[in-house]
């Protein structure tokens, strides 16, 4: 029995790439955050907003995708079986991976070095002998990708030698409630801190560009997303428990981190101290960052199970493009905020006319491409 299509999760999925690329293009114009262009025109309220919109996404967007991706692949591999599951995940996660790998990003190089964004020493074909030399995979965004095809493998490896059947009907179990919630953002946001003693905020394991500060929570909703579709969690998580988590999430959003940037000095430039080690500052911020990710995550998918749980005709392009606009965004955003680099406007409302002109037209060539022969079967 193949269960009904959950639009409200395809619309998630939509909003949360809209954020990925609101964030990057976040850090383009002066918020805290690693990226290939910085612009670097920026001021003191325009650096702490964009910092402030960029920690809060962080909390939770990532992670939800994590969760949604997890939850889709179970009912997948009851579907298809190991062999055929793993046959398409290769073709839809592999092929894309290697593409971004060996075409996009050594390419989009280019316009950064040519506009002196980037300095590098030789020449460019220089350094795409020096590039393809070099092992590395999951460059750029498609980091994301990159786990996704891991867990693949190592979910089907579980059922495999678990020799678990293929399950059509989800066994309803009971939804986690707040203080369930809670006591989990609690524990992650302990263990998150101890991660980031080895592996602070910035630092990235350079062959597989995994950033494995965020790590802990990434894990966690793998697993979340696993038990969440045998559970059948997701349309049965209370309204009640939803509106709850919302209501905490504003607190944390427009209280505690307020709070925690003025008291931790960030508003000083101290900022650091928050990234891991043994700080206050750390420990504080892991807690928030958890917290707030997993009340966020909870209250998103009550809303739009309630409110946007409808398949209209823009929101279906969009959703069936939002893998696509992902893999692509890059060097849309890196070649256009290039070109605008020398319009004098002040960045935050620069910031916004990019996120208005960039994240449509990132969406729109998805489409685009995702419907070229070779694509369809990919993408």
């Amino acid at each position: 029995m193949t269960r009904p299509r959950l639009f409200f999760v395809d619309n998630l999925r939509t909003v949360m790439i809209v954020l990925v690329i609101m964030v990057h293009l976040s850090v383009t114009y002066g918020g805290e955050g690693s990226w290939f262009y910085k612009e670097g025109r920026t001021d003191t309220l325009t650096t702490v907003l964009l910092t402030f919109h960029n920690a809060v996404n962080q909390s939770f967007f990532m992670g939800l995708l994590f969760l949604l991706s997890a939850y889709l692949a179970v009912g997948s591999y009851d579907h298809k079986g190991p062999g055929r599951f793993l046959k398409d995940r290769f073709l839809r996660l592999g092929v894309p991976l290697l593409f971004y790998e060996f075409i996009i990003h050594p390419l989009q190089a280019y316009p950064l070095i040519q506009a002196g964004a980037i300095d590098v020493e030789g020449s460019f074909p220089e350094l795409l002998v020096h590039y393809y030399t070099s092992f590395h995979i999951g460059s750029g965004p498609l980091w994301f990708v990159e786990t996704l095809l891991i867990f693949t493998l190592v979910y089907a490896g579980i059922r495999v030698l678990g020799k678990s059947p293929a399950i059509s009907e989800p066994k309803r179990s009971r939804p986690p409630g707040l203080g369930t919630i809670l006591a989990l953002g609690i524990v992650l946001g302990i263990l998150t801190f101890l991660a980031r003693l080895y592996w602070p905020i910035g630092w990235a394991f350079g062959p597989l560009n995994l950033q494995l500060c965020f790590f802990v929570q990434y894990v966690a909703m793998l697993i979340v997303g696993v038990h969440a579709c045998r559970g059948d969690w997701l349309t049965n998580l209370s309204k009640t428990t939803g509106r709850r988590c919302l209501i905490v999430a504003v607190v944390l959003i427009t209280v505690i981190l307020p709070a925690l940037f003025v008291l931790g000095g960030a508003l000083q430039g101290d900022v650091p101290k928050f990234m891991g080690g043994w700080h206050w500052q750390a420990f504080a911020y892991a807690m928030w960052e958890q917290l707030l990710g997993l009340v966020m995550m909870a209250g998103l998918i009550v809303l739009f199970r309630e409110r946007f749980n409808r398949p209209g005709r823009l929101a279906k392009e969009a959703a069936a493009s939002s893998y696509t606009a992902y893999i692509i965004h890059t060097p849309i955003l890196i070649v256009c905020t290039l070109a605008a680099r020398d319009v004098p406007m002040y960045a935050l409302l620069k910031f916004a006319l990019a996120v208005l002109v960039l994240a449509p037209m990132s969406f729109a060539l998805g489409a685009a491409i995702r419907r070229a022969p070779l694509a369809r079967r990919i993408l």
